[in-house]
């Protein structure tokens, strides 16, 4: 049980995409024993019914910046706003990691998120529900943010190797 609150509060704390990253590896190492390095996120506001993407064959992620700042602003809770990135880069990390299978991967998060939250944790519940469960009663019709420049995220992985 001691992990369990391990990572409820790791993630509960997080304060950036990097600390939520790291919870996302380090819960995947833990449920699965597999790990890859030199992962980078990216930012880019995509429609609002794709969460985030990972371009098979690279190192990326791509995180939807819209819907992120949509849960950041309707959602009082900064846990919350942290599992639902936790679930959408969760599950491209899986992509990454080789799982091409979208049946597959949703599984796994719940699997991975249950396992190292608990049931009743808000990572497991947008796992089991759907990450568009946390959007519920938010009116969407219309939603478009300006077209933005896609951004980089800083300091995402922490990593003392350099990767070209």
């Amino acid at each position: 049980m001691a992990i369990v609150e391990e990572y409820r509060s790791r993630l509960d704390k997080a304060k950036s995409y990097g600390e939520v990253w790291d919870v996302v590896r380090d819960s995947v190492e833990f449920s699965l024993h597999k790990r890859r390095s030199g992962m980078m996120l990216f930012l880019d506001d995509l429609p609002i019914q794709l969460g985030a993407y990972h371009p098979l064959g690279t190192n990326n992620i791509v995180l939807n910046r819209t819907l992120v700042q949509i849960v950041e602003t309707t959602q009082e809770s900064k846990p919350v706003v942290n599992a639902l990135v936790y679930n959408l880069l969760l599950h491209e990390y899986l992509h990454a990691l080789g799982e091409f299978s979208e049946v597959n991967v949703r599984r796994l998060v719940y699997v991975i998120a249950k396992s190292c939250f608990g049931e009743d944790h808000s990572a497991t519940i947008i796992a089991k529900k759907s990450p568009w469960a946390v959007l519920k009663g938010i009116p969407l019709e219309g939603v478009s943010a300006p077209k933005r420049v896609m951004e980089i995220v800083k300091d995402f992985e922490k990593t003392d190797k350099y990767i070209v």
